[in-house]
């Protein structure tokens, strides 16, 4: 369980990524001087100044600039909740409203000014100085959120509620489903789908659909892909 006992993974109620309170404070400053100014925002003195700290407990606790990055991308990842192996799902019940939770989470944190702050600075980075952003994204953010989603599916098809053959396939299955073309037109500025859009209607309709799709085959029939 996450370490406030909670059953879940990386609650974001308790900032569980490893980090103590205070650091969950200055990294949600940290966050906020993103969204409100870019890039050139975040600098370590002015983060000092917002959150009211030392710039010598900002490298303490982070490190240099890469280091910070890559803090504020491991917190972000961990507002998207997965089930604590230790309370995986399993009825069909549980199952799907494990799958509905990580649902409304991926949508939240992705649609999120902060995550798509976070983006923004990545794609415009690529030719820049901050080329190590990407990756901090990829290796911090995606694939973390990844390997916790399989182990979710995986426990789905233990328990006979779904039926694969791949893990990573279903998945990316599920991740069109839930995120569609919503975070590619929210990172081009065109809010008016986001403005509009139900988070639990669209989660609910994602997780509807993926369950169909892979509902556990029958006896002589072929597994799901």
């Amino acid at each position: 369980m996450g370490g406030d006992g909670s059953v879940f993974d990386g609650d974001p109620a308790s900032g569980d990524a490893g980090f103590s309170a205070r650091q969950n404070e200055v990294l949600e400053v940290a966050l906020r001087l993103l969204v409100e100014g870019g890039d050139r925002a975040l600098t370590t003195a002015a983060l000092a100044r917002a959150a009211n700290c030392s710039k010598e407990s900002l490298y303490k606790w982070f490190g240099d600039r890469d280091g910070l990055l890559a803090a504020i991308v491991t917190h972000q990842a961990s507002r998207v909740r997965i089930i604590d192996a230790a309370a995986l799902p399993k009825t069909r019940d549980e199952f799907e409203a494990a799958l509905q939770l990580f649902a409304e989470d991926l949508l939240t944190v992705l649609l999120s000014d902060t995550s798509l702050a976070l983006n923004r600075l990545s794609v415009g980075s690529v030719r820049g100085d901050n080329s190590g952003v990407g990756a901090v994204l990829l290796e911090r953010g995606k694939r973390r959120i990844e390997e916790r989603a399989h182990r979710l599916l995986e426990a789905g098809q233990a328990g006979g509620h779904i039926g694969f053959a791949d893990a990573a396939s279903a998945y990316q299955t599920l991740y069109g489903l839930i995120i569609g073309d919503l975070h590619i037109n929210a990172l081009l500025g065109d809010q008016s789908a986001v403005s509009t859009l139900s988070i639990g209607e669209q989660a609910r309709g994602a997780v509807a659909r993926f369950l169909t799709l892979y509902a556990p085959a029958k006896a002589g029939s072929k597994t799901s892909t």
